[in-house]
């Protein structure tokens, strides 16, 4: 159920809209009307939002609840997990070790890691620092991240770093564009290694400290005081509910961080003053080569024939989303983790950083990128061109399309007559080189399925249709229900299955289609 609309603060909206000829000059009433007629249009229980421009802080708010439960208010000083927003912070982190002398960029990975793998001889052998952090590895869309989600598996980095050699290429190296999270994790490793402290202890100490972002945490077990934490929340199922907080994965390198927009308006301030920060900007985080060298693309990426912002080239850099807008260079990053999403934007071109961190799967997606384009086309002077409604109605459309796919799936498997199905013949234990067993046995006379190193995968198997069955988690926080396929071997007997997503709209860390489960018992 989607949230009321308040007139009062629509009409504000808008007169404030009406009331500029030229949107260069921004007012914090004006970023202030703009999130609450967002907080209005969508389904989040609480955000926080700041901008800086020309080396200020303009605007820094909480807006809504840090727990529906609690009803507390978010402030600007809310931690909320920013989830790959984190990356950014690794990418300073190898930059300050460069100039340190401890790594050069080009530096192979195996020279510090001597156990990393990967799936080709060549690569192996080949694959550099800059190489981790660019996802540019020829692995595919998150490759591997169900080895962290859900959260509570056992894997290690000793799991890690040899899982690479198992999991498939699905382009040539360095050539794609393929997100990825488990080499930011390779990453934090080398930065424990190299520096003697973990990566949560070096960003901490090497990078907040200095910054003063002293209410920032490396990772969740890290946090001191835990009265200013926002809960995390979910929409998924329409009505919103708190759900466990994502705490750790290895190391935090690939999204651990724990912030609010006070101190990450710090950061951004330091990254649009190209690694300097202090009084009268004397000091120095890193230089002004390596912060280039963050900013420049290394992993081209296709663009957009939006003609709104005339945008010619877009790539990646060193944890960042590289684009030009309109003739000015645009920065961007966006996080996500069950429950929390966050969207850092920055044109240095006109001294400009915007941060949203929200505490709401799905809908928090739909704010962050509808409240961040919308100031910054102000800021541009460009029309109105209403993104909030238009996520919004975004959004609902593609729920509803969803919906109406799963809806099916599981109608049809109400409809068949599970006791039909002759059950022994998928019983068993079944292997996947990189993700370990998954079991199939009975439990209290239902098909049962659970995986032996990721405890929440585990559910009912119900049959679908031919041989394929319908997995309900026991994990709900996120909708990440699956199909079983099975293959029968010459016996009738199940030798194997393959897997993959029920739902269009299933997160791509769940990635089930890279699992190739074969009989091993």
């Amino acid at each position: 159920m989607k949230i009321n609309v308040y007139k009062l603060v629509y009409a504000t909206f808008f007169i404030s809209l009406l009331s500029y000829s030229s949107f260069a000059q921004v007012s914090s009433q004006q970023v202030d009307s703009i999130v609450n007629y967002a907080m209005s249009k969508f389904n989040v229980a609480g955000c926080a939002v700041a901008v800086v421009k020309d080396g200020k802080i303009l605007h820094e708010k909480g807006y809504g609840v840090k727990s529906i439960v609690t009803k507390e208010p978010v402030n600007e000083h809310t931690n909320f997990a920013i989830a790959s927003n984190s990356k950014a912070f690794t990418t300073a982190a190898l930059a300050m070790l460069v100039e340190e002398g401890k790594l050069s960029w080009e530096d192979k990975v195996k020279t510090h890691i001597p156990e990393f793998t990967m799936y080709d001889d060549y690569v192996e052998e080949n694959f550099n620092i800059v190489d981790l952090v660019t996802h540019r590895s020829g692995l595919g869309l998150g490759a591997g991240d169900l080895m962290f989600f859900p959260q509570g598996s056992d894997f290690t980095i000793d799991d890690l770093l040899s899982s690479f050699q198992h999991l498939k290429q699905t382009s040539a190296f360095r050539t794609k564009w393929d997100y990825d999270n488990l080499l930011y994790l390779v990453a934090g490793e080398l930065i424990a290694r190299l520096s003697g402290m973990t990566w949560e202890a070096y960003v901490e100490s090497k990078i907040f400290k200095p910054l003063g972002m002293d209410h920032s945490f490396g990772s969740f077990s890290r946090i001191k005081d835990m009265d200013n934490l926002s809960a995390s929340h979910s929409n998924e199922t329409g009505e919103i509910k708190v759900i466990p907080t994502f705490e750790e994965m290895i190391n935090g390198a690939a999204g651990g961080i724990f912030s609010n927009v006070n101190d990450m308006s710090t950061w951004m301030l330091l990254q649009l003053n190209k690694g300097k920060y202090g009084d009268s900007l004397k000091k120095e985080l890193f230089t002004k080569v390596n912060h280039n060298k963050m900013w420049t693309i290394q992993t081209v990426m296709s663009t957009t024939s939006n003609p709104r912002y005339n945008t010619h080239f877009s790539g990646y850099g060193l944890g960042w989303f590289l684009s030009d807008i309109k003739g000015n260079m645009l920065v961007e990053h966006t996080g996500g983790l069950p429950g929390m999403l966050s969207r850092v934007l920055m044109i240095p071109d006109l001294d400009l950083g915007i941060v949203v961190l929200t505490n709401t799967s799905n809908d928090g997606a739909g704010l962050f990128s509808s409240v961040t384009q919308t100031i910054m086309d102000m800021y541009l002077e460009l029309e109105d061109f209403k993104w909030i409604d238009k996520y919004a109605a975004y959004l609902a459309s593609q729920q509803s399309g969803a919906d109406a796919v799963v809806d099916k799936v599981w109608e049809t498997v109400a409809n068949n007559n599970q006791d039909a199905v002759n059950k022994d013949k998928y019983l068993g234990v079944y292997e996947d080189v990189w993700f370990g067993k998954i079991e199939v046995f009975m439990k209290d006379k239902q098909l049962w399925i659970k995986s032996h190193r990721s405890p929440l995968l585990n559910g009912p198997l119900q049959y679908y249709k031919d041989e394929t069955f319908a997995i309900k988690w026991e994990y709900q926080d996120m909708n990440a229900d699956a199909f079983a396929m099975f293959t029968l071997g010459k016996h009738g007997k199940a030798n194997g299955f393959t897997m993959k997503g029920i739902s269009p709209n299933i997160d791509f860390s769940f990635d089930f289609q890279d699992l190739n489960l074969k009989r091993v018992d």
